[in-house]
Parts: C-alpha cells; sequence; structure tokens
C-alpha cells in the first residue's frame, strides 16, 4: 500500500508542476502579447491620456479667456457707442432742373482726296 501512495503523490506533484509551468507559460504569453501590441500602437502615431487631457486642459482655458475679451470688446464698444454720437448725414444736394439733353451732331467723315506724288508748297514771302 505504501507504493501505490507514493504513485498519487508523484502524480499529484506532477500534475501541479505541469499547471505551474502553463501558467508561467500563459504569463509569458501575455507579456510577449502586450509588447508587440505596444509596438504596433506605437507605430499608429497616437497620443497618450496624459497629452490628451492637457491640450484639453488648454483649450478650455483658452475658450474662457477667449469669452472675457469677447465681454471685455462689447463693452469697449458699447461706451464708444454713448461717448461718440453718430455722425451726422451731409444734406442732399439739391437738384438742379433737368437740361434737356444736348443733341451730338454725328460728323460725317469726308472723303479723302487722292494726292499726287508730287506735293507743292506755297512759298510766303515776309513784307518788311
Amino acid at each position: 500500500m505504501q507504493s501505490e501512495k507514493h504513485i498519487f503523490d508523484d502524480l499529484a506533484k506532477m500534475i501541479n508542476g505541469v499547471a505551474g509551468t502553463m501558467a508561467g507559460a500563459g504569463r509569458e504569453a501575455e507579456a510577449s502579447m502586450r509588447e508587440r501590441m505596444r509596438e504596433w500602437v506605437g507605430g499608429l502615431d497616437l497620443i497618450s491620456r496624459e497629452e490628451f487631457d492637457a491640450v484639453k486642459e488648454m483649450a478650455a482655458k483658452a475658450r474662457a479667456e477667449n469669452d472675457k475679451l469677447l465681454e471685455r470688446i462689447e463693452a469697449l464698444e458699447g461706451k464708444s457707442a454713448l461717448k461718440k454720437p453718430a455722425p451726422k448725414k451731409a444734406p442732399a444736394p439739391k437738384a438742379a432742373p433737368k437740361a434737356a439733353p444736348k443733341k451730338v451732331a454725328a460728323k460725317k467723315a469726308a472723303p479723302k482726296k487722292a494726292t499726287s506724288k508730287k506735293t507743292t508748297t506755297k512759298k510766303t514771302t515776309a513784307k518788311k
């Protein structure tokens, strides 16, 4: 009977060792898979959560500052509108009586005279 107990003890130790080995292999596979995923995600050029939160906070501050500046501008424009009276419009010029439209005589082009090759010039003498 003593030898049968050793068989069960040895079998239990062997199963326990296999289970430990399988758990270690599982942890190693998980770590390897995480490392591969980090490399793959790192190649995608994604941002981290901390960077996203920092940019989100900066945008919120900029939006709040923009709103404050907009309120200041509106307040200043309101004050300047109270100080400056609206510019007066110049009175419209009186309309002159309408004159009859001028008739423009159309000039007819006189036909050009044919010129000869020889040209004559008049000589004038000055009287003394």
